[in-house]
């Protein structure tokens, strides 16, 4: 069974508006969490906001977000005043401009969400909208708010439906240029490079999400069944110890070496 929807709203494309609905695309329910527990009562512990001056604790509707101007100087600001600058609209997608999707490099997409047609009737234009962008190789560009802030979320078709991934902000992207331009760029021995070729070769495997796998969720639910059999925790495992890196590399040699132990693994 799918999952159940988090945001109901319209996609809209000029006069064109269909009913469509939003499911996150990843989930993190799966992962164990712990809960913070008082070890003599076992009772669970509860956070509050205390005053950093006066240590007392601070009332709900005593607290108030603060922009810091200066050393303890803070330009206060309330809920309505934030809400005031918010988008008018919450609920629907307008599409603004389509971009080509390759323009978009990976680095600005954020969180991935499913977004499907939520009324039978709107069906044909979600449908005929993504059958374009899919025709064009173009993607959506538009402002939601979600999660609290205003986003800007780019519409990418994908099979039946569409992909709405959430952007990062212009100011979170940090510029590649600045962190390679050290790199050299010399011109690479074409020996190293068949070399490194045919490791890759060799070493290639249809993507699997198991290759993404969690192993300290594994161990962390051996570690949980045991206690709850009154077992003692497994005995930690000592990693085996490393050989110090050399500083002197033969290269060459060690891709031969390298290419070999893969090919005798594959076999």
């Amino acid at each position: 069974m799918a999952p159940r929807s988090f945001w109901k709203g319209y996609l809209k494309l000029s006069l064109v508006t269909c009913p469509v609905a939003m499911t996150p695309a990843v989930s993190e329910n799966e992962k164990i969490r712990f809960h913070t527990l008082n070890r003599e009562t076992r009772n669970r512990v509860v956070s509050q906001y205390v005053d950093s001056v006066t240590g007392k604790a601070v009332k709900e509707d005593d607290e108030v977000k603060g922009y810091e101007r200066g050393e303890g100087d803070y330009v206060l600001i309330e809920d309505d005043e934030l809400e005031s600058v918010a988008l008018e609209s919450t609920r629907t997608i307008d599409i603004d401009v389509f971009a080509p999707r390759d323009s978009i490099e990976w680095i600005w997409l954020d969180q991935p969400h499913y977004l499907t047609p939520d009324d039978p009737v709107g069906e044909e234009a979600f449908c005929v909208i993504r059958d374009a962008m899919e025709a064009t190789k173009t993607v959506g560009i538009s402002r939601l708010v979600m999660y609290r802030r205003e986003r800007a979320v780019m519409l990418e078709p994908r099979d039946k439906g569409i992909v709405l991934w959430t952007l990062r902000y212009g100011d979170e992207v940090r510029d590649a240029a600045a962190y390679f331009e050290t790199v050299k760029a010399d011109k690479i021995d074409p020996s190293l490079m068949s070399l490194v070729l045919q490791l890759i070769d060799e070493q290639k495997k249809p993507w699997t999400p198991s290759m993404a796998s969690d192993p300290v969720q594994d161990r962390l639910h051996d570690l949980i069944a045991a206690k709850k059999k009154g077992r003692k925790r497994p005995a930690k495992s000592k990693p085996e110890a490393e050989a110090p890196p050399s500083n002197v590399i033969n290269i060459l040699d060690a891709l031969k070496k390298s290419v070999a132990a893969a090919s005798k693994a594959k076999r």
